[in-house]
């Protein structure tokens, strides 16, 4: 996610400069075409192109605003995931504490050393969740052993990479674990029991919520009717221009250069932008900065735990959270 205010001259021209040069060869032909060879049956009139221009332009803000929804469903989703984790958090510190009164237990109590154990398995475990869901959905598996199998007991984290959906795995653990300290251990009652299980059913939702975003591609007769719309505005554009600007003078066509160039390119980057946005789950530059998350949800987690050696929060790189 780029977090500066204002983008940076080389952010633009990295993004612009292709359709930049497109547009102005393509506008200094028109010109020579009409001028020095004299080919005047190039200029036609100006009002169709402004009436497609005005369609294009619905079209295009139409398709943005859908790309847009993706990119803050996905943020919300993640927003989601950062809260219940530190719900999850707080009910795994506040809930198994000691014995409860559950029918049919006789459990001897916990120790401070197997409560503190419990503790950090279950929070870990969250924590690792978290990592594997942002690496399935940006197809990093490789990565795993370094971002995931931290958190979990080694025999755990190998089991669960060979996993299709480690993330559902690791909730399914999760509600494993939960059983056991009701049913075995006599640390939970039904009623933290049920809360507790409501929390692994919000976290299922919210992958659920990812999955969807990430499976479903953003409809393909928008996108590419979008470019293609596009183009044709921007091919059809000097052809117009011309013939406005001769009126003022055979000197002045040489004019359709900028100002078609200037026009072609709003339409050209605009178009880009719902284009960049149509992904969120792709480590690019305008995607959710899952990584920033994930770490946000470590240190929040890891802090409750009562960890003082905590990593640092992540910085941008080149103005880009991660």
């Amino acid at each position: 996610m780029y977090v500066r205010n204002n983008l940076r001259w080389r952010v633009i021209w990295k993004f612009s400069w292709k359709g930049l040069l497109v547009f102005t060869l393509y506008s200094l032909l028109i010109c020579l075409i009409y001028g020095p060879v004299g080919f005047h049956s190039l200029s036609i009139p100006w009002q169709p192109v402004a009436t497609l221009g005005i369609a294009v332009s619905f079209y295009i803000g139409f398709k943005n605003n859908g790309s847009y929804d993706r990119f803050w469903e996905g943020r919300q989703l993640w927003g989601g995931i950062v809260n219940y984790s530190r719900t999850w958090s707080i009910q795994v510190l506040e809930y198994v504490t000691s014995v409860v009164d559950a029918p049919g237990v006789d459990a001897p109590a916990a120790s401070r050393a197997e409560l503190s154990l419990r503790h950090r398995r279950l929070v870990y475990r969250q924590i690792a969740w978290a990592n594997a869901l942002r690496l399935q959905l940006r197809r990093q598996p490789d990565l795993w052993e370094s971002q995931v199998a931290p958190f979990l007991d080694p025999t755990e984290a190998r089991a669960m990479q060979r996993k299709q959906n480690p993330s559902a795995h690791l909730l399914r653990q999760q509600a494993a674990d939960l059983r056991i300290l009701r049913e075995e251990r006599g640390l939970l009652n039904d009623f933290q029991h049920v809360n507790m299980m409501t929390s692994i059913e919000q976290f299922n939702n919210l992958q659920g919520g990812c999955e969807r975003i990430k499976n479903t591609p953003f409809p393909r007769q928008y996108a590419f009717y979008s470019f293609v719309f596009v183009w044709i505005f921007a091919a059809l554009l000097p052809l117009g221009l011309i013939g406005e600007f001769v009126k003022m003078g055979p000197d002045h066509i040489w004019l359709t250069v900028p100002f078609s160039v200037l026009v072609s390119w709003v339409f050209y980057i605009i178009e880009m932008v719902g284009h960049s946005s149509e992904n969120p789950f792709e480590n690019e530059m305008n995607d959710v900065p899952m990584t920033a998350i994930c770490r946000t949800i470590e240190i929040d987690l890891r802090e409750m735990l009562g960890e003082t050696h905590l990593p640092p929060k992540l910085a941008p790189i080149d103005d880009i959270l991660y």
